[in-house]
């Protein structure tokens, strides 16, 4: 399956807004790039099953005291993350290849586990998540190559389908002992970089739709869960910058309802298909809005 025209034609015309706002507001962007990282890392790492907080994350990632309850291997599992996404904002240009991704495996499990940072699994090291069993070791390098073959062979399908069906692929190979979703969803990112894209968030409280878009592909090679998933995402990536990139007064969607005379939970609703220019910050749903 293949994302509607419809949706397609929706991420055309905010890309092209996106794109002439932008002009001489690079620094802004920045900004907004920066300041996305802390919530980057603790949806990533909290779908891994971290037990951090936004707030620990945040206070981790700029130095500042936190709880001794707090293990070491979180501290480092947040910091590395966060080294990994700053990593990739600076290669726009870098081809995806097997060498970039052990790359940022290594980065990524750096000081936490080095025995198997920045390197595939090996003869004898076997994977599950939930009830998949991951393809042998003795499979993953020609599987790779496969994939990352198929990605970058393929010039017609829309950039997007590409990308659902590379996330579904690699994580189904989980070619790692360790850090296979995390690095999975930094990809993600750098390949919409690639495109001229600004960077999405997979959120943890999307955590079971999310599980269920590889059960659909594990299942009937479904892709249209994970192309849902990904094009919402991207549209409320793309709204958030637009309505920084125009000066709009932001306010919180509640607000918003009483405004314009709705009842909360709809324009929550629209706010979620992305029917309205509507995006999150810190998990709390806001919208520009000028009287």
């Amino acid at each position: 399956m293949a994302i509607s025209s419809l949706v397609k034609k929706r991420i055309k015309v905010f890309k092209k807004k996106y794109d002439q706002l932008r002009i001489d507001k690079e620094s802004l962007l920045k900004i907004i790039d920066e300041v996305e990282i802390p919530e980057m890392v603790y949806n990533s790492n909290a779908i891994e099953n971290s037990t951090l907080t936004l707030k620990e994350t945040e206070k981790i990632l700029l130095e500042m005291e936190v709880s001794k309850d707090i293990s070491l291997r979180e501290v480092f599992e947040a910091k590395n993350l966060a080294r990994v996404l700053e990593y990739i904002g600076t290669k726009s240009q870098q081809e995806l290849s097997k060498d970039l991704i052990l790359l940022l495996h290594q980065i990524l499990l750096g000081n936490i586990d080095d025995n198997i940072a920045g390197r595939f699994r090996k003869k004898g090291e076997y994977v599950r998540v939930s009830t998949h069993i991951a393809p042998a070791p003795e499979r993953i390098e020609k599987m790779m190559q496969e994939i990352l073959i198929e990605y970058s062979a393929d010039p017609i399908s829309f950039f997007l389908d590409k990308i659902a069906k590379f996330h579904l692929d690699f994580e189904i190979l989980h070619p790692f002992n360790d850090g296979n979703g995390r690095i999975g969803r930094v990809l993600i990112n750098f390949q919409l970089q690639s495109y001229g894209f600004p960077a999405l968030i997979i959120r943890d409280k999307e955590k079971k739709d999310y599980y269920q878009a590889f059960k659909n592909y594990s299942d009937a090679r479904d892709t249209k869960p994970m192309e849902r998933i990904l094009s919402l995402s991207l549209l409320e990536s793309l709204h958030k910058r637009i309505t920084y990139l125009k000066g709009d007064k932001i306010i919180e969607l509640i607000e918003y309802a009483k405004k314009i005379g709705q009842m909360a939970p709809a324009v929550l609703n629209m706010a979620k298909r992305q029917t309205i220019p509507a995006f999150r910050e810190k998990g709390v749903w806001k919208i520009g809005f000028n009287n």
